[in-house]
């Protein structure tokens, strides 16, 4: 059943309606890899709190979705309220506005997170991981965004007037949401079309923006028998340590100031494994080292690079010795990294 209930992705993230993008980004994996599945084998209830934050994170880190989220939000109070003052004055017209937007067009919260998400599932959907309902939505650009059905379908077609168009207007797109170790490894998919259900194989090395043909499984020519195809743009869901950098995957890796300044060998996640890497003594924070092969599945090429970004974990609680070294350190310390910024001025 659709949730009518409308979700604090702020309070669910534990962030303030001001927060940074790098204060969602950084709660987020915090959050994500607490809750994270691998982590937590056979908890439902972790499984559950994983899609709850990642869900968040999806919409407060995209900065248009955000501003849609936020102006929901407002809708919702005032909705609300309206509904409330209508009982007591015999108004039933809530209708409102912000912007461009009517969002109470939205008979529910799930529905405005569906659109906003770029899914398209059908009440029906199922809540098995490997099935997932979709509806269809017209490839034409000359069309709206909005999901047609085949009784109404003739009658956009005779509006476009151009069979050409009408050819091109029964293809559909859907999105279809995979974690990152569904696209990395391939997997296979039950959709559900309306009342017809299908598997597809997904490939690996599959990323955003992959887009995977269905042929014959897109909407009904209205004059004939011949049926369009389906496209279903690929989704991830965001994971809590990599991310996408073009072909190549970048994480990042904190380590120590001593190791910061002697160097050292550390221990690697990888997609399929830890690897040991080389840490140059002197290295910098926010340098980028380069694990070559390591990074994503890449049907043509093999595997791609995985990105390490190095960032230098300042210790936030000392032992009295080691702040006892930490100030040897620092009367015996023979160079200034500011020293280029004496002769700095207007």
């Amino acid at each position: 059943m659709p949730s009518t209930e409308f979700k604090d992705y702020y309070a669910i993230l534990g962030v303030s309606k001001t927060a940074s993008a790098d204060e969602i980004k950084k709660q987020f994996r915090k959050l994500a890899l607490k809750y994270h599945p691998d982590r937590n084998q056979g908890n439902k209830a972790a499984e559950a709190k994983f899609k709850e934050i990642s869900e968040a994170y999806e919409v407060l880190s995209d900065t248009d979705k955000r501003s849609k989220y936020d102006r929901f939000g407002q809708y919702w109070q005032q909705n609300t309220a309206a509904r409330y003052s209508s009982r007591n004055t015999n108004n039933t017209n809530t209708r409102v506005d912000f912007g461009n937007t009517d969002f109470s067009q939205y008979g529910n919260f799930e529905d405005f997170i569906n659109e906003l998400l770029g899914r398209f599932s059908t009440p029906g959907t199922s809540s098995s991981n490997n099935s997932q309902s979709y509806s269809y939505q017209t490839s034409n650009k000359a069309s709206s965004k909005s999901s047609y059905s085949n009784s109404n379908f003739s009658s956009h077609f005779q509006d476009l007037g151009d069979f050409g168009q009408q050819t091109a207007s029964i293809n559909s797109e859907a999105s279809i949401n995979l974690s990152f170790s569904e696209a990395f490894r391939g997997t296979t998919k039950r959709l559900t079309l309306g009342t017809e259900t299908v598997e597809v194989r997904i490939p690996a090395g599959a990323k955003p923006g992959t887009r995977i043909r269905l042929a014959g499984k897109g909407q009904h020519s209205p004059y004939g028998q011949r049926r369009g195809d389906l496209y279903l743009n690929v989704k991830l869901s965001p994971h809590s340590f990599f991310d996408f950098e073009g072909d190549n995957l970048v994480c990042e890796v904190p380590i120590t100031p001593d190791e910061a300044v002697l160097g050292s060998s550390i221990s690697i996640p990888t997609p399929d494994g830890t690897v040991s890497m080389k840490v140059p003594a002197g290295i910098s924070s926010g340098q980028v080292l380069r694990l070559r092969g390591k990074g994503w599945s890449s049907p043509k090429s093999g595997r791609t690079d995985q990105l390490v970004r190095i960032i230098i974990a300042t210790p936030k609680q000392i032992t009295s010795r080691e702040r006892e070294y930490y100030e040897k350190i620092r009367n015996i310390r023979s160079e200034n990294p500011r020293d280029s910024l004496r002769n700095i001025s207007l």
